[in-house]
């Protein structure tokens, strides 16, 4: 079966639709994250991923080029860890439907074989049922609780800690 989603690095010429997909998915997304919001927040995302230790990717509808998502793959270590961290959302409307589910899964077998990473880890605050149900479908396991991880909206917030390792 052909996936319904690929997957692309954002540009500059991404910024209207993803600007608007962020605001038409603020209440999806609070409280637990705050996607760039504005064109100068998107400018500096974009110059955060540098292509050595971070990478971004856009989850797009196969069938129209819809944005689905974003996916992030963040702080890589190599030497003899060959780790990254992943932050990732959906936008409102096409959440709950596995789309993410089939992004995650692309992004994770990208960075075991192309990055050729180790292990990738999501900190996701424990309320967030359906990133934690996301992670779990993709093969994510529970590692651990981080207490006060981060700041979010002011506010230090708890965080579990889920990991995948390449097998």
């Amino acid at each position: 079966m052909q996936s319904r989603i690929v997957l692309r690095p954002p540009s500059k010429s991404d910024q209207k639709d993803f600007l608007a997909a962020v605001g038409r998915s603020e209440r999806l997304h609070w409280p637990w994250i705050r996607a760039p919001h504005t064109a100068a927040h998107y400018r500096e995302y974009l110059r955060r991923l540098d292509g050595q230790a971070n990478w971004g990717f856009l989850v797009c509808r196969r069938e129209n080029g819809a944005l689905v998502g974003v996916i992030n793959v963040s702080n890589a270590v190599r030497g003899s860890f060959h780790s990254a961290y992943l932050g990732y959302y959906a936008f409102a409307g096409h959440d709950q439907q596995g789309l993410m589910r089939e992004g995650l899964q692309a992004v994770v077998r990208y960075c075991f074989r192309t990055l050729k990473l180790h292990r990738l880890e999501a900190n996701i605050q424990p309320g967030n049922r359906p990133s934690i149900a996301l992670v779990q479908a993709c093969g994510f396991k529970k590692e651990g609780f981080s207490p006060r991880y981060l700041k979010i909206f002011g506010r230090w917030r708890d965080h579990e800690r889920w990991a995948i390792v390449a097998s």
